[in-house]
């Protein structure tokens, strides 16, 4: 696989995916310091320092050039123009052709279809563009509305790993989502 360099924004009925810049980090901050937003996220609450710090290293997630790559995308509503969280994928295995994705979003804009949206949109960059075979997602057992976008998007919980990861001071289990390129094709919007 040559990797992948998409053309942004990615577009799809109201949100634009694309790369994270300095002036998002209003937008960035405003989910990022929350705490029922980061609960399930391998970060902390993040003050505002905290926050640039995260966006500077963003900035250059732009491409996916080897597997061991997150390619970071903001998620902007269209008609705003405000950062409303962040897509992720993730080539994890070139050999085995195999992917990761994660999402997270400001408590404003939950509940209303944005972050299946976006996920939708990098699950079809993942398959048809980089060409994986299977894409994965990893979370929390007790996120319940994340594990119910991933089966909205026709994922389906392959594993549950109890007691797996020490996470944020306490003992956590997880959930293993994932769809194949072949599963995905013939159910594609």
């Amino acid at each position: 696989m040559p990797g992948l360099r998409p053309i942004y924004p990615l577009r799809t009925e109201r949100l634009d995916l694309r790369p994270h810049r300095m002036d998002d980090l209003d937008d960035l901050y405003a989910f990022h310091s929350r705490p029922e937003v980061v609960r399930y996220t391998p970060w902390p609450v993040r003050d505002r320092e905290q926050t640039r710090t995260a966006l500077e290293a963003k900035l250059t997630q732009d491409a996916l050039t080897e597997p061991g790559q997150w390619l970071v995308l903001a998620i902007e509503l269209r008609e705003t123009g405000t950062v409303i969280g962040e897509v992720l994928l993730k080539w994890a295995s070139d050999t085995d052709r195999q992917g990761e994705i994660g999402y997270a979003l400001h408590t404003d804009y939950q509940g209303k279809g944005y972050a299946s949206e976006a996920a939708r949109e990098v699950l079809r960059l993942g398959f048809d563009d980089l060409g994986l075979h299977r894409i994965c997602a990893i979370l929390d057992d007790r996120n319940a509305p994340s594990a119910l976008l991933l089966e909205r998007l026709g994922m389906r919980r392959e594993g549950h790993l109890i007691e797996c990861a020490f996470f944020k001071g306490e003992w956590a289990s997880e959930y293993v989502y994932a769809l194949r390129a072949d599963e995905w094709r013939p159910g594609r919007p």
